[in-house]
């Protein structure tokens, strides 16, 4: 069943508020979340990477919890893409035409729910199990992220909302089975050439 959701019926009010005070803001703060909006999704990779080197210290089967980051991340992405498609709600910058600080994208480049969100909310949670405080920081940055693309104008307040949900739901449904078999997975990769991504020292 496809729908196609009116967005600006949720919150549109809460979204022309937060792009009308982006808008009066000043530009040196505008420039900084647009650029964490469009760049930001790259720290999280770089703390991805961090959370692996520092897991090698402690074990091979931490080692396969930090390496399956991205992948859960990916996944998060997937479903999230997916709901886009079967929601089919046009961005608040189609449906309000409002000024936007982002140029606002075609027709077809669905809002509900935010990748950006997901991928952030996804990474943050995952990145709970690997660093408790890598986690806390990624969970501060994907708010962060989230707020931004309200602020730019790329989405609803409902849309980010929804998609670090998505993106948290996908880790926390993921973890079990990850963690099931991230010992099996690392004797397996202790066995091949790809041992030393798992510890120090291998």
């Amino acid at each position: 069943m496809i729908l196609a959701l009116d967005g600006s019926s949720i919150d549109g009010t809460a979204y022309t508020d937060v792009v009308g005070l982006a808008r009066h803001s000043p530009a040196w703060l505008d420039d900084a979340v647009s650029a964490w909006s469009t760049y930001g999704l790259a720290f999280f990779a770089v703390l991805m990477t961090i959370g692996w080197w520092h897991s090698r210290r402690v074990g091979a089967t931490a080692s396969v919890t930090a390496l399956a980051v991205p992948f859960v991340v990916v996944l998060a992405f997937g479903v999230d893409s997916v709901l886009k498609v079967l929601v089919r709600e046009d961005r608040p910058c189609q449906s309000l035409r409002v000024t936007t600080l982002e140029a606002c994208p075609a027709p077809g480049d669905w809002s509900f729910p935010s990748n950006h969100a997901a991928i952030a909310a996804a990474a943050a949670v995952a990145l709970l199990f690997v660093s408790r405080r890598l986690g806390v920081v990624a969970v501060v940055a994907a708010a962060a992220m989230a707020v931004s693309r309200v602020w730019v104008g790329a989405h609803y307040p409902h849309d980010v909302l929804a998609g670090c949900v998505v993106g948290a739901l996908t880790v926390l449904l993921t973890r079990s089975a990850l963690r099931r078999c991230a010992e099996a997975v690392a004797l397996r990769l202790a066995a091949t050439r790809l041992r030393p991504l798992l510890a120090v020292g291998s």
